[in-house]
């Protein structure tokens, strides 16, 4: 199966996320792009944060490059611009800002060499991609991590490949397990019932938190952000409360602090715009689960498949086929490709 397979004449715009530096997610975009180019497909590139560079600024470990063909059209920073190997035609300087100055969307005259540094907020990343779709790409692919997984919000991105490898742990079982565990974020179950969206919507743009009843009455807490709030949020719960719309980000504090002052969230759906606003590791998860905690979604993200790296820029690594039967297994129906071998 090839991962292209998956997006064409499905979405336009999809994100690259990996779970860790080194988790495969720059090999996983060079396969997209050598699968475009055999399939004369004209792809439009950008990121969140940077990629492409030989040396990662962070760990020092090398890092693939990205090699672009002709024809594919990317957006990055001014100063990462001016060290593309490929020979650029500059489309528009946007007045999108990054540290690295302006981002630049500029149409590939050659094949070569290039180093991407997008948008760094959400609302500019959108942009430039419909900028991109406009001048004739036709699948624009966000380079994302998982620090900065926003790239998978459902408001940029329609859809979602996920990259994870050995660099996660040097246990095979447990690189399942967080993979798994993050792969199960993406599927919370979307909240269906028109009458909330239909509130929603009027308040979308009020970054107050509100708490729904079972008559659709709405009240307003008076916080911005369930951080540092769970005990504020458990005392305003009542024997009617049907859902509380959490804004921003949702933690393992908040849901601890909330079933520890309350028995009354038992009754109650928390519901968050996407998975990317959730942080919770996977045994805080099973634990809220078993005390009957209810998390669902505005939005969904669509999953299209987890790409595996079962080696380590630490030294170790994992039986490739031993890795890939055992998260084809766990994660089944989700397609899992192993793209180092494919690149070999």
């Amino acid at each position: 199966m090839q991962l292209l397979d998956l997006i064409k004449d499905r979405h336009s715009i999809v994100s690259v996320v990996g779970m860790a530096k080194n988790s495969g997610k720059t090999v996983t975009l060079n396969e997209l792009i050598e699968e475009a180019l055999d399939s004369n497909l004209k792809l439009g590139i950008t990121s969140i944060g940077r990629d492409g560079e030989k040396q990662d600024v962070v760990t020092f470990t090398e890092k693939p490059l990205i090699y672009i063909n002709s024809g594919t059209i990317i957006a990055t920073a001014e100063e990462i611009f001016k060290v593309c190997e490929a020979n650029l035609e500059i489309l528009e300087i946007t007045d999108h800002n990054t540290s690295l100055g302006r981002v630049v969307i500029a149409r590939a005259l050659s094949s070569g060499y290039v180093q991407i540094a997008g948008p760094c907020t959400n609302r500019d990343v959108k942009r430039v991609a419909d900028r991109m779709l406009h001048y004739g790409a036709s699948i624009i692919i966000v380079d994302g991590a998982l620090d900065r997984i926003t790239s998978a919000c459902p408001g940029i991105t329609q859809a979602t490949i996920l990259a994870t490898g050995a660099v996660l742990s040097r246990s095979m079982d447990k690189v399942i397990e967080k993979t798994a565990h993050q792969v199960n974020m993406f599927n919370i179950e979307e909240i269906e019932d028109n009458r909330l969206e239909k509130i929603n919507q009027k308040i979308l743009k009020d970054k107050t938190m509100y708490i729904v009843n079972n008559e659709y009455e709405i009240e307003a807490l008076n916080i911005k952000t369930a951080l540092g709030f769970g005990r504020e949020i458990a005392a305003a719960l009542k024997k009617d409360t049907k859902y509380v719309i959490i804004r921003g980000s949702l933690v393992t504090k908040t849901l601890k602090d909330i079933v520890t002052s309350t028995k009354l969230f038992k009754n109650v759906t928390f519901v968050v715009n996407d998975a990317t606003k959730i942080f919770i590791n996977y045994k805080d998860w099973l634990y809220f689960e078993k005390v009957g905690v209810n998390i669902k979604v505005m939005e969904k993200i669509n999953i299209l498949a987890v790409t595996i790296n079962p080696y380590s820029p630490l030294g170790y690594y994992f039986s490739p086929g031993e890795f890939m039967d055992k998260m084809k297994r766990v994660l089944n129906p989700v397609p899992v490709i192993d793209v180092m071998m494919s690149n070999l």
